[in-house]
């Protein structure tokens, strides 16, 4: 079990970091700060799929390292105004993170998404 979890933990990736904020692999910036990156979804699921990531290692919502809250605070004041600018245009707007064994990669981030069509009487 051990070299078969060794290979499995060395599978997960840190997408944001090793691609996204290291370069290798173009984003297109939606809004960024000192500590805060907001981008096109590189492979979208949605009509509107925006990532927002804070650019210093942070794991997950529930484990925030060194960062801490004051980090947090910075990413949700980015992840608000883009869910604003994308409810403002679009009329919607969803935000989501993962945990867990529902976290692909393991470096916190927020979805900001329009999904399509909004509910009937909506629109």
């Amino acid at each position: 079990m051990g070299a078969s979890t060794a290979t499995a933990e060395t599978k997960v990736s840190d997408f944001y970091c090793d691609e996204a904020l290291s370069g290798r692999t173009p984003v297109k910036v939606v809004e960024e700060t000192d500590a805060v990156l907001a981008f096109e979804h590189t492979k979208p699921s949605y009509p509107v799929h925006i990532v927002v990531v804070p650019k210093k290692h942070t794991a997950s919502l529930v484990d925030l390292g060194e960062g801490g809250e004051e980090l947090l605070t910075d990413v949700l004041r980015v992840v608000r105004s883009v869910a604003a600018s994308v409810r403002e245009e679009y009329g919607a707007a969803c935000v989501v993170t993962n945990e867990g064994a529902y976290q692909e990669s393991k470096h916190m981030h927020w979805h900001v998404l329009f999904r399509g069509e909004l509910p009937e009487g909506l629109a």
